[in-house]
């Protein structure tokens, strides 16, 4: 598992190595982290700095890439470790290996389209299908997620799952769903595209064939798992610091934890950040793939438990 390991590394440095795209390295630890109501964070016991500042263990390197590449530094990756707070299961660890890139001037679908040649080079998976979030959900069950009413898929929810929780939102009752009923349905690899509105996070929103607006974003499944996270990247610094106030909001009501607004990152937008797609792809579970391992501590020399 150790070679399986090395080997995959090897070609995922040498497939960007092939389209120039530059390997960078941005800090583990920062003074902000994710703001999404649905990440938490591993947040250090000391202070630091003159403010005395709490540092985060970074869930992503998304807002420090960025950063670079406000500054000019084109495209780029980057190889390492992510952290979240989260409990050990077949598919998560809460430390684990994840590869981001961002690629200036490119469309979402061209993301994807060399999302799937990475996937394609490295694993033996062939024949990764395309749907959207609404063709996904009319095949499937007949509703249209982008104008269904909030009532209703609360009553179809409760219907087909037992629930525990209370005051659920539109857009958990829709996770709910695709999680729990259409993704066990669901056979082959396959992306899913144009997601609803407020389930944009740092994607840009943009008008659908049907004048709905949905967000540029994109995820793929494979094997069963959940593998990659794309955007067409916001760019506009108002409407992020806008969404990071609505996540603190959300904290706040839900009773999670405040956490800092990246203020870098806003100065980067207002920089200037080029027109960009990026994305996030697991390491471990892609490493999963290629071993066959049904578990994530199959792939990871030591699981959390044990470090």
């Amino acid at each position: 598992m150790l070679a399986a390991r090395a080997d995959l590394l090897a070609q995922i440095r040498k497939f960007f190595a092939a389209r120039k795209v530059l390997e960078v390295e941005t800090p583990i630890l920062a003074r902000a982290t994710a703001s999404d109501l649905h990440i938490q964070s591993w947040k250090t016991e000391n202070s630091w700095g003159q403010n005395n500042q709490a540092l985060y263990l970074q869930t992503s390197p998304e807002c420090a890439m960025k950063r670079l590449l406000a500054s000019g530094s084109g495209a780029i990756y980057q190889l390492g470790k992510a952290f979240r707070f989260e409990e050990i299961s077949d598919r998560h660890n809460p430390e684990f290996t994840l590869l981001e890139w961002y690629q200036p001037g490119y469309s979402l679908s061209q993301l994807m389209t060399e999302v799937e040649a990475l996937v394609y080079l490295v694993t033996p998976l062939t024949d990764i299908r395309h749907f959207s979030y609404r063709e996904l959900f009319q095949q499937n069950l007949g509703i249209d997620p982008h104008q269904v009413l909030t009532d209703d898929l609360e009553k179809f929810v409760k219907s087909e799952i037992s629930l525990v929780a209370q005051g659920l939102s539109r857009t958990d009752y829709l996770q709910l769903i695709l999680s729990q009923i259409i993704e066990p349905a669901m056979q082959g690899n396959w992306f899913l595209y144009d997601y609803p509105e407020d389930q944009a996070a740092l994607a840009q929103v943009k008008l659908d064939a049907a004048g709905v607006k949905v967000a540029q974003r994109f995820e793929l499944f494979c094997s069963g798992m959940e593998i990659a996270n794309g955007y067409f990247e916001l760019t506009d610094p108002v409407e992020q610091r806008r969404r990071f106030d609505s996540d603190l909001d959300k904290r706040r009501q839900a009773n999670r934890g405040l956490v800092p607004i990246d203020e870098n990152l806003i100065a980067a937008l207002e920089s200037g950040l080029p027109d960009c797609a990026g994305v996030a792809l697991g390491v471990d579970r892609l490493l999963m793939i290629v071993t066959g391992a049904k578990s994530i501590s199959e792939v990871i020399s030591f699981t959390t438990d044990l470090a």
